[in-house]
């Protein structure tokens, strides 16, 4: 999704949002969204989402109805939020962000088909018995982007050869957290750097984190895989300038807000792959009988223009691998 697509489409859910929130009328089947995020967090993957149902012959307010519950990274809310698109009658769930939203989606509604967009490993998390066959009632979309965090240290390492220590902000409340400081720790090895890891889940831990990484100091700054700091890309990329400290991050926007570069998969085509999900289950179709997507689309994104607010040098062999290049 091209940015000018993407605003189009944001500033159509921020008009629609208020009255389907306050005084939703019933048109035709119900989808039941639920996220880990905020509404403002999320507005850009609802625009996608939305975008994947009309595609299909959905539309909001038209032909489906769309009940949009959201925990506001409060994950222990999940679970009583899914219950209440149970109450509403949902005839599909979609859920995005954490890990824990599905699972929690799963737990209360285990007969509802349900539509996930995820990182991690679907299968080893209990949600499908496999990517090829779901067997249950869920399945979606798998975005490939923890498995990409040690290469975001290496990329970060070749704009900045001569540091020998960078810092990795990580949110201690996903359950990939672990996981991801281990392949953090090993790429560093391999590297022959040191790593400060550093954990935030509120934007005021954001904060703290920025401060420590300014005054470590490290080289660069590479944000973890995660939920939260996916919904905070714009405002994470304005604070790695403001602070100037060269980072990277998985999202697009991330780097269009001013973050050096973003790598990783995109997130609102995952949402829009699962909006078609959602419409071909609508439709008929069983999610036992519908493949786990893969989003395997990966795009390096570097802003050139904070590149040189940074001082650095991009060589042209690299700027030459990127997908995206923002001046």
């Amino acid at each position: 999704m091209r940015r000018r697509e993407f605003i189009a489409l944001f500033g159509g859910v921020g008009i629609a949002w208020p009255l389907a929130v306050r005084a939703q009328q019933s048109t035709g089947p119900v989808v039941g969204y639920l996220s880990s995020r905020s509404r403002t967090e999320d507005a850009q993957f609802v625009a996608a989402f939305l975008s994947g149902l009309k595609e299909a012959g959905y539309v909001q307010g038209q032909n489906v109805t769309i009940e949009y519950r959201f925990a506001d990274n409060q994950y222990d809310r999940l679970s009583a939020l899914a219950v209440e698109l149970v109450d509403h009658q949902a005839s599909v769930l979609m859920t995005g962000g954490a890990p824990s939203a599905p699972a929690a989606a799963k737990a209360v509604a285990p007969s509802v088909p349900i539509v996930f967009v995820t990182g991690g490993d679907p299968v080893e998390r209990g949600l499908v018995a496999s990517l090829d066959h779901p067997g249950g009632n869920l399945t979606g979309v798998n975005v490939l982007n923890t498995e990409l965090s040690a290469k975001r240290l290496q990329l970060l390492r070749e704009i900045i050869p001569s540091a020998s220590m960078f810092a990795v902000i990580v949110n201690p409340t996903n359950p990939n957290a672990t996981s991801q400081v281990d392949d953090f720790k090993t790429a560093a090895h391999s590297l022959g750097l040191q790593l400060e890891i550093l954990q935030a889940s509120t934007e005021a831990e954001v904060d703290v984190a920025f401060v420590t990484a300014a005054k470590a100091p490290a080289g660069g700054l590479i944000i973890g895989s995660d939920a939260f700091f996916n919904g905070q890309s714009r405002n994470l990329g304005a604070l790695a300038l403001s602070r100037l400290i060269p980072a990277v991050s998985l999202s697009r926007e991330f780097a269009v807000a001013g973050g050096l570069m973003s790598y990783g998969a995109s997130i609102a085509e995952a949402f829009r792959l699962a909006g078609s999900y959602v419409a071909r289950i609508l439709k008929g179709e069983k999610p036992a009988d519908l493949p786990v997507q893969q989003s395997t689309k990966v795009e390096l994104i570097i802003n050139l223009k904070t590149a040189k607010t940074l001082d650095l040098n991009i060589p042209l062999p690299f700027l030459g691998r990127a997908d995206e290049v923002i001046e």
